[in-house]
């Protein structure tokens, strides 16, 4: 895991920091991890499988369609042209 050094954190910031984490029943460094959790953690992680499945259902897009353009793709290798 990474570790982290804030410099020139001043007193009163200090002191709010460590207030906070009493209210909260744990460290001030457990207190600091919670704190840029939430600030950079999305409150839900988008899941690709999801999106695409709502969009394909926004405009539409059915099983059968997905099975039609399957169909139509080849399924063996192309040959290198020769010159």
């Amino acid at each position: 895991m990474a570790a982290v050094t804030i410099r020139n954190l001043s007193d009163e910031t200090h002191r709010a920091l460590k207030s906070r984490a009493a209210l909260h029943q744990r460290s001030a460094e457990a207190e600091m991890r919670a704190i840029l959790d939430d600030a950079v953690r999305p409150l839900e992680r988008v899941r690709l499988g999801t999106t695409v499945a709502e969009m394909s259902q926004k405009i539409g897009l059915t099983n059968e369609d997905v099975e039609a353009v399957e169909r139509l793709q080849t399924k063996s290798t192309s040959e290198p042209i020769s010159f």
